[in-house]
């Protein structure tokens, strides 16, 4: 699976310039596609059509900020026929600023994107060496994943540090493994809770709020961290909960 770059300064990208019109191939060149897959994009109804000056076509940032929509949908997998049905949904008059607001809601969560890498590569950033058991260790716990190529992984750098400390516990496979499935159950059963929660309470606010897109893009960003310091704080007290529990059944 393919990410997108960070979305750090999509408000910027998508205001700045505001006025300034695109001929199609700086469009193209602005959005990092081809003036065929604009134009074909554009036959699909993703974008609006261009302002007219005679036989010539003028863009400007909606259309930038739909392009780079698109571009971000596909980066997660959505097909084009569900790309269409998501575009369909954001209103015609929506701003270039509204528009980059949905790109924030699809950024990756991870503070850095995944990569790829050979074998020697993620020797040197776990700092030792790996034997084949360890490296089906991390791919267990997930850290690494399989790639096309011989001796390529898709690695997320975050996770590395903490897949390096499970080694030096010496887990056995099989608990690496049983221990992946459980966080992945939970945080999968997590993450649908609390994306509801946003869908139903958090978004109508901030959409209601009166707020600029860039100021309600920097909530949802801070929102981010937030939630995940907050699920660790829960999970340490529930660690605590369990162990006083079975301390009181054995007394």
């Amino acid at each position: 699976m393919s990410y997108a770059p960070p979305v750090t300064s999509e408000q910027d990208d998508a205001t700045s310039g505001a006025g300034v019109e695109l001929t199609v191939d700086q469009l193209a060149t602005r959005v990092g596609m081809t003036v065929r897959t604009v134009r074909f994009y554009a036959g699909r109804g993703l974008i609006p059509p261009p302002r007219r000056a005679g036989r010539h076509g003028f863009y400007g940032p909606d259309h930038v900020a739909r392009l780079e929509l698109v571009r971000e949908l596909q980066a997660h997998g959505f097909t084009l026929s569900a790309i269409e049905r998501y575009v369909e949904r954001i209103p015609v008059d929506a701003s270039p600023g509204d528009v980059a607001l949905h790109r924030t809601l699809l950024a990756p969560w991870l503070p850095d994107l995944p990569e790829t890498v050979d074998r020697g590569t993620l020797e040197t950033r776990a700092g030792r060496p790996l034997s084949d058991d360890d490296v089906e260790v991390l791919l267990a716990l997930g850290v690494v994943e399989p790639t096309q190529e011989d001796d390529a992984f898709r690695l997320a750098p975050a996770h590395l540090g903490i897949g390096v400390e499970m080694l030096d516990l010496g887990l056995p496979l099989e608990a690496a493994a049983a221990v992946q499935r459980i966080y992945a159950a939970g945080a999968r059963s997590v993450a649908e809770q609390v994306t509801e929660v946003f869908r139903t309470l958090v978004w109508p606010h901030l959409r209601s709020s009166g707020q600029s897109p860039e100021a309600i893009a920097a909530v949802v960003e801070r929102f981010k961290p937030l939630t995940v310091q907050a699920l660790v704080v829960a999970y340490e007290d529930a660690v605590d909960e369990t162990k006083r529990e079975t301390i009181r059944r054995r007394t």
